[in-house]
């Protein structure tokens, strides 16, 4: 929908969920972000403003997966009482008199995911702040992995078995735009199902613990992770190794990426994390090329749906040249 027509529907939905009849919807705009439908608006009421964010399905899917915006709100409700800063679901449900479908609503964090190059305003933040910054990232990401996934969030189970999560992203490389860029894709997923763990953890995966999903302060203070559509049950290395591989340089080929070498290496991003969770995780190397495949794919599917006008976003096509580095180098990982 349009933001007139958004308007228009938030006026009534915060005049009952706030119960107060005079408050009134100010400002509508449509939040940054390569995925999701999301909005921030703002509205009146005593003794001030309040600012929100509302999340809602993108049109004409089903509401499941990625789409299903309930699941992310029950886990962040599931992860509000924990150590793992994540924002409050203020409101969420499938009555659709509202928007026509279901969605959430928490309130606006006055933060910034960090961001780099292109006047990027952790260019201006010394080092020292940069790796604090890390560090809480890496310690968060123990939080979340040390919780009772069964205790927490039994919904969301059964856990993805290792081979499950090199296969269910076949259907995808088969709809990828640039196929010669992704030429190496096989040969991946043969050595990664041919050395799949035996055993590792199983908890709650964010899916896509990376910079861009990671809410700052402008101090420096995490004050939240985000975007929790990928969620799942399954082997918490998913995490570590996606965010290493996300800030590792060798990784990728398109400028900027990796936190243009600003952000701590590898090794010590895998130091916080342990030092935090306490103990060494095995087989980070298979999750690493793991991250790296997943990404090359993903990268390849939403590119395609850029070229064909369903899903516009020319950052894919920035992205794009790193699909045949990111191959190469969970090859290397792998061998």
């Amino acid at each position: 929908m349009d933001l007139t027509e958004l308007h228009a529907r938030l006026g009534p939905f915060v005049r009952a969920k706030m119960g107060d009849p005079h408050a009134a919807v100010t400002r509508v705009w449509k939040m940054p972000g390569h995925a999701g439908f999301s909005y921030g608006f703002t509205v009146a009421v005593e003794p001030g403003l309040r600012s929100f964010y509302l999340r809602i399905p993108p049109p004409n899917v089903r509401w499941v997966g990625t789409a299903d915006v309930l699941r992310q709100a029950t886990v962040m409700r599931a992860l509000w009482s924990t150590p793992v800063p994540v924002p409050e679901v203020l409101w969420a449900g499938d009555d659709l008199e509202w928007f026509g479908c279901p969605y959430f609503v928490t309130p606006l964090l006055e933060g910034d995911t960090l961001r780099f190059g292109e006047g990027g305003w952790a260019d201006q933040l010394p080092p020292e702040t940069i790796a604090d910054m890390a560090r809480q990232a890496m310690e968060a990401l123990a939080d979340l992995h040390r919780l009772d996934w069964e205790e927490r969030v039994p919904e969301l189970g059964p856990p993805i078995p290792f081979a499950e999560d090199v296969t269910r992203w076949d259907r995808f490389l088969e709809r990828a735009a640039e196929p010669e860029m992704l030429r190496d894709a096989p040969r991946v997923r043969a050595l990664l199902l041919e050395r799949q763990p035996k055993e590792t953890r199983i908890g709650i995966f964010h899916g896509d613990f990376q910079w861009s999903n990671l809410l700052y302060s402008r101090e420096g203070r995490l004050l939240a992770v985000i975007d929790w559509e990928l969620v799942n049950i399954g082997a918490t290395l998913n995490d570590l190794g996606w965010i290493v591989t996300f800030s590792d340089p060798e990784a990728w080929a398109h400028e900027g990426a990796g936190g243009g070498g600003r952000l701590p290496p590898p090794d010590q991003l895998v130091r916080w994390y342990v030092a935090r969770y306490g103990e060494e995780p095995s087989d980070i190397d298979w999750f690493r090329a793991l991250a790296a495949y997943k990404f090359a794919i993903i990268t390849g599917l939403n590119l395609g749906l850029h070229r064909r006008g369903k899903r516009p976003d020319p950052h894919w096509e920035v992205i794009k040249d790193s699909m045949p580095s990111l191959l190469a180098y969970a090859l290397r990982l792998l061998r």
